[in-house]
């Protein structure tokens, strides 16, 4: 074959391979992402080609859902006799019990092992104290100069049979084979091991620093991977699939699955039209605080509970707060990504120090630096042979005290180390410059700063302000889990959202914002409107208000505020735990517990997302099942709003959707496996026990109550708009990647029209409805 015909073949088949995010920015996506432009059905039964993966909930799930009433009967009974199923559903839930997978026998398991190992090794981003030898020259030089040596696992062998390039190996082995064929053997070998070569295709994506200085691609490992089968006589063609005998269990899963967020959907649309049909509000005297929230599925309790404990309003707002942009740590230098993975970031913020307060920053500084040299010695010392042994010797007593006290004072521990990680807000002030220096000036422009303002007020539907305004980005605190970072804020990247929370509240403030946007866009704040940035902690649902330099007018509203979070504290944690008395107390012990499993659920149970008014929701309890975006049809006279909104947070959420979903129908493939056996492999992933594939998505203790009883149910996302349904139809005929998530079913989307009496709609294919009110 010709270099550009293998090149053209890789990219064929590389849409089999999702994005394994690593483990300090676990962004939660679609692991089949490459097939949205297939129907959802025709999807998953290639991945199921590809990976031998499951498709569908288990029959143990189905099951689970039918005897708790989450699937109704009638619903069902209707989707099997339109497909001319005419037995019970009792008698299909036991097709599907009785019909057992076939185990699947990996042929390749030798070959698997000789590739993790050598992909382990190259993409070790620094646990390892000594390093794979000639990683800047790239994986595939690096492993021709050491594969020489592994006689152990691919045999004896000399440098010069081995091609210079990662082409010329690739054209040697495929020589006689069609191009056909080499689309399969590329495909065949790209998902045998799928964490891993996502983890390479973010890597190569993103072009991250690791990969500027270790770089490898699907060509380098596709290359190593088939010279190693040669060597071990592993077939590179995948045997021919057997007939499919199992059509009929198949078109049952789908049925079930179908019948069940049907089940859902017509329970969300009567709750909804319920608080539709109440009648209008009366315009409101001015509250005494307004508190955004992220749309994340936790602030859909949280803002329930805040509400009823004063005249406090709340919205819903991706929780990057339109900020496109990345964070430079004070801590440790790092700069990370603070918006979602498909918004490029125009801008960069860092900290610096509030008027007056330049020596408590410089002492802060001196003080984190000591304290990040300390912590290097002693990772020196812990992972270099010589000095290992005599570090576990001497550091004994000092590690055995520390894991006493986050054993027997998780609670102290935790209410000690979040007092030390808010102090950077009580001397620091964020400073955000362009991610791009043009002319050699970085600074932001006032039309691009009250340009972010704006959009959120136009996105939420402001109509007034009150004396407090609070932008509450989102964060989790946890203990010894690897995956701490999928408990943060999803529209941020997997970062906490209060840095972005504070950089709006301090935009806003700006005296020449103000002004741009009473002059030029009839956005009149008071003077007496005061902003801040706040965070709230999902773990234990305290939310700290970051107020250093608030004016002394507003002193005794923050205080009445504070007052009325930790009331609204106690309570969502009762509600959320079940815990009567002392559930903040519980909650705080899980957050620093280092034997906890799940110091919380995260975004477990999503199923819809709701774009409308909050007097639609108010007045009910979601169980934080729905992503809450704040939406007023009637002040989006042109519908730009609304097409910010679907392009932008409805296809994150479809991405977290669709995460969850995977990774419960199959945990150990789409999933983490369980974190009993979890090893962290060079910093970025965990593998199960010794070896073996990057694991890419959520451990089952994050979906699970038990190893048997789910806790997510995996149905796929359901969106609710109040809006005119000509609008929705306009923004979805003008924007060609929406309209293929709807009409492959990827997602779900109801119109509630508040022109046509609030009458609710269902998407059909190509922009066609069908009325599914429940009024009478």
């Amino acid at each position: 074959m010709m270099k550009q015909q293998i090149i053209n073949s890789i990219d064929t088949a590389s849409k089999v391979i999702g994005k394994t995010w690593p483990l300090y920015t676990f962004v939660a996506s679609n692991p089949l992402s490459g097939y949205e432009n297939s129907t959802f059905l025709e999807a998953v039964n290639s991945a199921e080609e590809n990976f031998g993966a499951n498709a569908f909930p288990s029959a143990k799930l189905y099951k689970q859902a039918w005897q708790k009433g989450d699937i109704n009967k009638d619903v069902l009974t209707s989707l099997l006799k339109e497909s001319n199923l005419t037995e019970s559903p009792e008698f299909y839930l036991n097709l599907l019990t009785s019909a057992n997978k076939k185990e699947i026998i990996n042929e390749n398991h030798s070959l698997d092992i000789v590739m993790a190992k050598w992909l382990s090794s190259f993409m070790d981003e620094g646990l390892a104290e000594w390093e794979m030898p000639y990683k800047s020259e790239g994986f595939y030089t690096a492993w021709r100069l050491l594969v020489v040596y592994d006689a152990e696992t691919t045999g004896r062998t000399s440098l010069k049979e081995i091609p210079k390039t990662s082409l010329e190996t690739l054209e040697q082995i495929l020589k006689g084979y069609s191009e056909s064929d080499c689309v399969k053997i590329f495909t065949h070998h790209l998902a045998a091991l799928p964490g891993w070569t996502g983890y390479i295709n973010h890597r190569t994506q993103s072009n991250s620093d690791w990969h500027q200085q270790y770089p490898i691609d699907a060509i380098d490992y596709l290359a190593v991977r088939l010279w190693s089968a040669q060597k071990l006589k592993s077939s590179l063609l995948p045997k021919e699939a057997s007939e499919n005998k199992n059509t009929l269990v198949k078109k049952v899963q789908y049925i079930f699955l179908k019948a069940w967020e049907q089940s859902w959907q017509n329970q969300l649309v009567k709750t909804l039209e319920h608080e539709s049909i109440k009648t209008p509000s009366v315009e409101k005297n001015i509250p005494d605080a307004q508190l955004v929230f992220c749309i994340d599925t936790r602030s859909e309790l949280i803002r329930r509970h805040v509400e009823s404990k004063g005249n406090y309003e709340t919205f819903g707002y991706a929780g990057f707060f339109g900020i496109a942009m990345d964070y430079k740590s004070l801590d440790d230098g790092i700069t990370r990504k603070s918006c979602p993975p498909i918004v490029g970031s125009a801008y960069v913020v860092s900290e610096a120090p509030q008027i007056n307060k330049d020596v408590q920053f410089d002492a802060y500084n001196k003080k984190n630096d000591v304290a990040s040299f300390k912590k290097y010695i002693l990772r020196r010392m812990k992972n270099m042979i010589p000095s290992a042994f005599g570090y576990v010797e001497g550091s004994g007593l000092f590690y055995g005290i520390s894991l006493i006290g986050r054993t027997l004072l998780p609670r102290k521990m935790y209410q000690m180390e979040d007092k030390k990680a808010s102090k950077i807000e009580g001397i620091c002030q964020p400073d955000m410059n362009k991610a791009i220096i043009e002319n050699n000036d970085n600074t932001i422009t006032l039309d691009q700063k009250v340009g972010i303002v704006k959009s959120a007020f136009d996105l939420m539907g402001w109509k007034q302000f009150a004396p407090l305004v609070v932008f509450a980005g989102h964060g989790s605190h946890s203990a010894n889990n690897p995956f701490s970072s999928s408990l943060d804020c999803g529209a941020c990247a997997a970062s906490p959202g209060r840095h972005n929370a504070r950089m709006l509240a301090k935009l806003a403030n700006l005296p020449e914002v103000r002004k741009s946007l009473a002059e030029n866009h009839q956005i009149h704040i008071p003077q007496n409107t005061l902003f801040l940035g706040a965070e709230h902690n999902t773990t234990t649902d305290d939310i700290i208000l970051f107020d250093a330099e608030a004016p002394d007018y507003h002193k005794q509203l923050i205080k009445d505020l504070k007052l009325g979070l930790l009331k609204a504290q106690k309570t969502a944690t009762e509600d959320r735990l079940g815990n009567k008395g002392n559930s903040v107390s519980s909650a705080e012990k899980k957050a620093n517990n280092w034997g906890e499993t799940r110091p919380e659920w995260g975004l477990a149970k999503n199923a819809g997302f709701i774009v409308g008014p909050r007097e639609l929701t108010k007045h009910t309890n979601l169980d934080s099942r729905c992503f809450l975006h704040s939406y007023e049809w009637e002040l989006d006279t042109e519908g730009k709003a609304l097409e910010g909104i679907m392009q932008g947070p409805m296809t994150v959420t479809q991405w977290i959707n669709n995460h969850y979903y995977f990774s419960t129908v199959d945990n150990n493939l789409y999933g983490g496996g369980t974190k009993i056996t979890h090893n962290i492999t060079g910093k970025f992933g965990v593998v199960q026990g010794n070896g073996g594939d990057l694991k890419m998505g959520l451990p089952l203790q994050s979906l699970f109550g038990s190893d048997e009883n789910m806790y997510h149910q995996p149905l796929r996302l359901s969106v609710v708009i109040k809006a005119p349904i000509a609008r929705v139809s306009e923004i979805i005929a003008r924007n060609a990647g929406t309209k293929t998530l709807l009409d492959n079913e990827w997602i779900y989307l109801m119109v509630m029209d508040p022109t046509s009496k609030n009458e609710v709609f269902k998407y059909k294919k190509a922009i066609q409805w069908e009325l599914v009110s429940t009024k009478n």
